[in-house]
């Protein structure tokens, strides 16, 4: 962590306000909230945000009407336009929003929109970029975009499978995007903080899910195409032991970074 650089802080990616109580109780900084994390993550509805707004940890929300690519036509920007407004009016601090165009670049229209929706909701709203920067075509130079775009932060692995491989082109992000705050997520392990504070990334996100129990029935019958066994078939929690070493292995790695030397 460089000097005059903020305390790093910890996000974590919760679907209710049970994994929103557990993100608190054991060091997050805030949430993100979605819904069908199997999916990347879609927006939740009003009742759910109102209810994990109410444990008390900042929230920001994902907005994204539907899984697959980012390339969003007039009716799904119009739809994410509402969601936004939605989420704000039910206690969201932030939105977690994005759209590309069809050859990879950042379709500048379709995200102004959406930033414009969240401040005119409530001009203090975060508005971050999600990690359809890492699909685009040049994620160094869609980051370059955002201090234009007035958004708050961006949430990227560095355009890798997981964060931890991406560490030379997040450093080359946090240097695009000067007062963008730069957010390492995609596949982060505790054991890859420290590298990740010495790319100079703000804050890092993880999911710290795993599989809740299957519970119940008495037969278990496949309800979509990607069910492929019973174990499979259920939600993801969040694990307190996950979020916990996280916050260890994060303010370690900070306290070190600015601990004088000998």
């Amino acid at each position: 962590m460089s000097a005059g650089q903020s305390r790093p802080t910890l996000e974590i990616a919760v679907t209710s306000a049970a994994g929103a109580r557990v993100a608190r109780d054991h060091g997050a900084d805030r949430v993100e909230l979605c819904t069908g994390l199997e999916l990347g993550g879609l927006t939740p509805s009003a009742a759910l945000v109102e209810s994990v707004a109410a444990v008390g940890t900042p929230v920001q929300v994902l907005v994204r009407c539907r899984p697959g690519d980012f390339v969003h036509d007039a009716e799904e920007i119009a739809l994410m336009t509402a969601e936004v407004r939605s989420v704000i009016a039910s206690g969201a601090r932030g939105v977690v929003i994005g759209a590309l165009t069809a050859e990879g670049t950042l379709d500048v229209e379709a995200v102004a929109r959406l930033r414009d929706a969240a401040r005119e909701a409530d001009p203090a709203a975060e508005v971050t970029l999600h990690r359809a920067i890492d699909v685009a075509a040049d994620p160094v130079g869609t980051a370059a975009q955002l201090p234009a775009l007035g958004l708050t932060r961006v949430l990227t692995s560095g355009g890798a499978p997981a964060a931890g491989q991406g560490l030379d082109r997040l450093a080359a992000m946090v240097a695009a995007a000067p007062g963008v705050r730069v957010m390492a997520g995609g596949g982060v392990r505790p054991a890859d903080i420290p590298a990740l504070l010495a790319a100079g990334v703000d804050a890092v996100h993880l999911s710290a899910k795993r599989r809740a129990p299957v519970r119940g029935g008495a037969a278990w019958v496949p309800l979509g195409v990607s069910s492929a066994s019973a174990e499979q078939d259920t939600h993801f929690v969040t694990d307190a032991g996950v979020v916990a070493e996280a916050r260890g292995a994060l303010d370690l790695a900070a306290e070190t970074a600015v601990s004088p030397g000998p």
